[in-house]
């Protein structure tokens, strides 16, 4: 370990420098040997406090301060895999500074104030300590001082209100049962301290903050120049993430908390819910409607009328006589059963509620003061909540889960675990409740509520995956939470909570959705139409499915007692247009998998602000306009397809959409845009979705369910321009065969010049037989000419259908096994 210690400010006092891993020591003043390189941390001890930056990559460094000492190394977030790794760091001076250095940042330390500048390889400054910043440690808690430059924008925090960016505003990270929340509410439902900050040079870094605290993010709004970073209590333990652009700090980020396992498929479908469909015939009744009316559908989910007496892990026998078989009909007509299973316990004098008892017999819940178990007010009347930072208190939790895994049940749902209590001021409980942190990684030791309240949704989050993991090995579990927190992604898909019937809020959703993705939740949704307050109108419920069908979590959800919401609900011209955008999104399946697979990998998420692909946009667009970080407008969903709702939808007016670049598809028509501004007038029956030039997308037949077997040929669909690449990922959709080899995986490229354009479907990697026997290759814009085409290097047969520019590629024999398709188009 580089350390270095001062007795006081000057750096011509007494100091020692052992570098350990080196070997000898190394001269007093300004390392006046040179620069020295080793993969352990650096260390500085002074009167004003203690600092240590560790390199655990070249693009990451991790900064943790002290008053006397440095905090203890834990962490919810991180792994201690991801927090001890260490990447070559280099310590040099440069006249009173040190300076350490990576291959991609440059930290520059003021030994005598521990003030902190972060650069680039450039030389470019990511982010530096205010003026008057020093290390302000505060009680128990802390604050920090960092400047804010003039171009600089500030993205993240999870599913915080407002628009797109964080500049200008404040916020509290709590986790908050926020019911009816507005576009100015804040605290929400979770607690994400992670921002990535982008400037209109093209610089970017992410900042994260591993503190589950309550803290306070502050971009100027107090101080016009200042941002400033508080917290209650915890440990000064932050991460500083190098770009170059977006996407590296996005993936940089991913690293550090983790990737979202690969869902099972058919999360990704339509997904009808309600609190709620309080009967089994009620329940039948509805899936056998979206059946009869041909709506694409892969999951139904019961809220918590379902149990006895809303006793979570219970079923209420009279409303559903026979739950293991309403699950057995419903998977045999391509139905998913999801259940909510809130985390609080009913206390009852019932020696027969065993999830009651066996959690007492093993001393799993929270106390009050006085040792006892603290009791709340929740669904099922006075309640008991299980200790989650307990690693036995989970396993115990995820064991819960068996019976209703035997009946084929096939997701869980975790509400209310802000966690959410009736009858009280604060909407949670006492901040004197006791936990017990009794972890591997983790030193035993009680913690308050005050300390513990943020890291509940998650934890509670964590216990049902693992559960199911360890109940069924090898099927992949779905998980739907309301709270969470930093790397709570690994375990959960989310969704923005109780929001409302009104264009406002379905303008809120966008940027809400796309922050979430940057903060690691890829997996994300809102309810669609709305879940409280007014009836949606017919127009409001038809635009929300069209956006919702690019949103990641597609589902229509709404509270009792309100009118019904479901898809076939209003005019007959509106359920033909609901059920078209959710037919597309089903035939988009194959792109929309890829992009799921990617981000397991990557940590990139499914929906996307704009700059996240194209950072230029952050700065004056081609087409002269400022970016807008406004409510609603514009996202991409993947890198291919930019979705362009207008920012009034309530609106008949026209309104301008601005393309990153020349050449973009209408996704509907097919037509080449010539231009990078489009003026689109709105209509009930049209969502503008444009395409890159270059783009490969992959779609299938339609289905009912994405469990059934498409019928009929694999379509890629070609959008000839620059960079013209594309990807298919597919597996069996369900199982962790895909870790095993059983997946297939094929990349796609064209190339257009004055001979004409080629095709290049490439050779298939992996073991996994696809269901597609024919491909259909359709190219988009007019391409005239002859067609060439090999299957393995052998001439194949194929169909030209004019009308719709497709070539139909008969595999037969080659669909088992590598298969590469090379197609040419020759100019006339």
């Amino acid at each position: 370990m580089f350390e270095l210690k001062f007795q006081s400010f000057g750096l011509g006092q007494w100091m020692h420098h052992p570098f350990r891993r080196l070997g000898g020591l190394v001269a007093l003043i300004g390392l006046s040997l040179g620069a020295a390189v080793s993969a352990e941390p650096f260390r500085l001890q002074t009167p004003q406090g203690v600092i240590e930056v560790t390199a655990l990559r070249p693009d990451i460094v991790r900064v943790r301060l002290g008053k006397a000492t440095l905090p203890v190394d834990e962490s919810f977030s991180v792994s201690p895999e991801r927090r001890h790794a260490t990447s070559p760091l280099t310590v040099s001076h440069d006249g009173n500074l040190v300076v350490l250095t990576t291959a991609a940042l440059v930290v520059r330390l003021d030994p005598q104030t521990l003030k902190m500048t972060v650069l680039d390889s450039s030389g470019s400054t990511l982010l530096a300590d205010a003026d008057d910043a020093d290390v302000a440690f505060r009680g128990q808690g802390f604050e920090l001082r960092k400047h804010i430059p003039a171009d600089a924008h500030y993205f993240g925090l999870g599913d915080k209100t407002g628009g797109l960016d964080r500049r200008g505003g404040s916020f509290t990270l709590w986790n908050t049962d926020a019911f009816l929340f507005q576009d100015y509410s804040d605290p929400l439902y979770k607690s994400v301290p992670f921002v990535l900050s982008a400037d209109e040079k093209g610089h970017a870094f992410g900042f994260f903050l591993d503190n589950h605290w309550r803290t306070r993010f502050d971009f100027g709004r107090s101080e016009r120049d200042t941002w400033v970073i508080g917290a209650e209590g915890g440990p000064v333990d932050y991460y500083i993430m190098a770009g170059p652009d977006p996407k590296a700090v996005v993936s940089a980020y991913g690293y550090l908390t983790g990737t979202p396992p690969l869902a099972p498929r058919w999360a990704l479908g339509f997904q009808q819910s309600r609190w709620s469909y309080p009967t089994e015939a009620e329940a039948r009744a509805v899936a056998g409607r979206l059946r009869s009316e041909h709506i694409p559908t892969d999951v139904l989910y019961l809220d918590i009328d379902y149990q006895d007496r809303n006793r979570p892990f219970t079923v209420d026998k009279a409303a559903f006589p026979d739950l293991a078989k309403l699950v057995h009909d419903l998977k045999a007509d391509h139905i998913q059963l999801v259940l909510i299973t809130d985390l609080h316990i009913a206390a009852p004098n019932d020696p027969a509620y065993l999830p009651f008892t066996s959690g007492k017999a093993i001393d799993a819940y929270l106390k009050d003061g006085a040792g006892n178990d603290y009791v709340g007010a929740v669904w099922p009347g006075p309640s008991v909540f299980p200790d989650f930072s307990v690693k036995t208190v989970r396993t115990w939790w995820g064991s819960l889960y068996a019976d209703f895994v035997r009946m084929g049940v096939a997701g869980f749902w975790n509400d209310m675990n802000e966690p959410a209590i009736f009858l009280t001021d604060t909407k949670t409980m006492p901040l004197s409740v006791v936990h017990r942190i009794e972890d591997a990684g983790f030193s035993p030791r009680k913690a308050t509520h005050l300390e513990m309240h943020n890291l509940v949704g998650m934890l509670n989050s964590q216990a049902t995956f693992e559960g199911l993991l360890k109940l069924e090995p090898d099927q992949r579990p779905f998980v739907l939470t309301r709270a969470s927190f930093a790397g709570g992604q690994k375990y959960a898909a989310t969704w923005t909570g109780d929001n409302s019937s009104s264009f406002a809020q379905l303008n809120l959703a966008t940027s809400q959705l796309t922050n979430l993705g940057l903060s690691g939740f890829a997996y994300v949704g809102d309810d669609i139409g709305g879940f409280a307050g007014a009836v949606p109108s017919p127009d409001l419920l038809t635009r929300w499915i069209e956006i919702g069908a690019f949103n990641p979590i597609f589902r229509d959800h709404s509270q009792k007692g309100k009118a019904r919401q479901e898809p076939w609900v209003g005019p007959p011209e509106h359920l033909a247009i609901r059920r078209h955008y959710i037919e597309e999104r089903y035939r988009l399946m194959p792109y929309i998998y890829h992009l799921a697979e990617e981000n397991s990998r990557t940590g990139l998420p499914l929906m996307r602000p704009v700059f996240l692909e194209y950072p230029q946009t952050l700065g004056r667009l081609a087409g002269g306009g400022q970016p807008d970080f406004g409510l609603g407008g514009p996202f991409l969903f993947g890198p291919d397809l930019l979705v362009a709702p207008s920012a009034t939808p309530e609106s008949p007016g026209a309104y301008q959409v601005v393309l990153p670049s020349p050449g973009w598809y209408d996704y509907w028509t097919g037509e080449r845009l010539a231009g990078v501004s489009v003026t689109e007038v709105p209509r009930l029956d049209r969502l503008p979705v444009f395409v890159r030039p270059g783009a490969i997308l992959v779609k299938q037949p339609l289905t009912q369910s994405l469990t059934e077997t498409p019928q009929g040929p694999l379509e890629v669909h070609v959008y000839p321009g620059p960079d013209c690449h594309g990807e298919l990922y597919w597996d069996d959709g369900v199982s962790y065969g895909f870790q095993r080899g059983a997946f297939l995986r094929q990349d796609f490229t064209c190339k257009s010049d004055a001979t004409g354009l080629s095709v290049d479907l490439g050779a298939r990697r992996g073991a996994y037989v696809p269901w597609w026997k024919t491909v259909q290759v359709i190219v988009h814009g007019k391409v005239a000419g002859g067609v060439k085409i090999t299957v393995n290097g052998r001439a194949a047969p194929a169909r030209f259908d004019d009308a719709s520019q497709a070539w139909r590629i008969d595999l037969a024999g080659d669909a088992v096994g590598p298969t590469e398709i090379k197609l040419m188009a020759t100019a006339p």
